[in-house]
């Protein structure tokens, strides 16, 4: 361990402690940090990354045909492709002539790379959420699978920014949403990555600022599943209010409770990360083990309203809350 590393887990852990004796949030107690380095290929727009089972990262982010990247190491990045280089006139329906698809989620589950991503046009809940797979995660290799979830002006959700979680049980669970009446969840059935039922949960809403929650990501730690989101608003340059909050839950389906107790369905969430310094809206977040790392990626914007990828580590304090280092 590098004297810069000890030294920050040092700050960092009395800062946990102050928090919890003087009982503020960790946005009271310590300024933010900047997103650790990233170089090459910098540019990413809702970032889904894994590492992969052969070596170096899988990114995916929002563009035209969903754009990919790979790194070696973390740091530098290098433009990849595209998943579908040919189109997807399969999702025409849903994106009006746009060719840009949304916010992919990206895993590696039974030997081969899933990816779920959504097609739909800004302010419009006639959405759709598909799936696609490939053995090897490179440009040209994907193969859609067909529609998951969708939902139409009349559904009272958004069926975008999808997020695949699978339990330490072997459950598989789908959540996404925007907007609207918020977060949901869907129960999948692993041998096909398509609904096992017709049923949607409801695990997070809120009720102020254009009730704006959207991009969920769940992951299970210890006796805990987290649900991470982004609050506020995206996609307007260095002007973005995209800020990262979570709760946490007993069970994959909640209730979700932040550190005050709030429940996420009644407007709940604790803000870990929010705009700083040169650092603009960060925000939809995407969260992944490495290793015995838990790495947050997100994208931020510039003073220039150009959109970057931004890397940070979680780490989690004595009441098992995460924190942004």
């Amino acid at each position: 361990m590098t004297i810069r590393k000890l030294l920050l887990t040092a700050v960092t852990g009395l800062v946990a402690i102050s928090a919890s004796v003087y009982g503020f949030t960790r946005a009271d107690a310590a300024t933010y940090p900047n997103p650790g380095v990233v170089a090459g290929s910098t540019f990413a727009h809702d970032p889904t990354m894994i590492k992969k089972p052969t070596g170096g990262y899988l990114l995916a982010y929002t563009a035209p045909g969903i754009g990919l990247k790979t790194s070696t190491d973390r740091t530098t990045f290098t433009d990849a492709g595209k998943a579908f280089p040919n189109g997807t006139p399969w999702a025409d329906a849903y994106t009006g002539g746009d060719t840009n698809l949304w916010a992919p989620d990206i895993s590696y589950q039974g030997g081969k790379y899933l990816m779920y991503y959504s097609a739909s046009t800004f302010g419009s809940s006639k959405s759709a959420i598909f799936l696609a797979g490939s053995t090897t995660g490179a440009a040209g290799t994907w193969t859609d699978y067909g529609k998951v979830v969708e939902s139409s002006a009349t559904s009272g959700y958004n069926a975008i920014d999808p997020n695949l979680t699978v339990t330490s049980s072997g459950e598989w669970w789908l959540s996404f949403g925007s907007f609207w009446s918020g977060i949901k969840m869907v129960k999948l059935n692993p041998s096909t990555g398509k609904t096992a039922n017709s049923t949607i949960v409801a695990v997070a809403e809120r009720f102020t600022n254009s009730k704006s929650i959207e991009a969920p990501v769940i992951v299970q730690r210890g006796g805990y599943y987290y649900l991470f989101v982004a609050f506020d608003l995206c996609c307007k340059g260095a002007s973005s209010t995209y800020r990262i909050m979570v709760g946490r839950a007993k069970s994959v389906t909640g209730p979700y409770l932040d550190r005050a107790g709030t429940a996420m369905t009644a407007g709940g969430g604790t803000e870990i990360l929010a705009s700083h310094d040169a650092i603009h809206g960060p925000g939809h977040p995407a969260v992944f083990q490495d290793g015995d790392q838990t790495v947050l990626a997100y994208h931020f914007y510039t003073a220039a309203g150009d959109a970057k990828l931004g890397i940070n580590l979680l780490g989690w304090d004595s009441s098992a809350w995460p924190y942004v280092y």
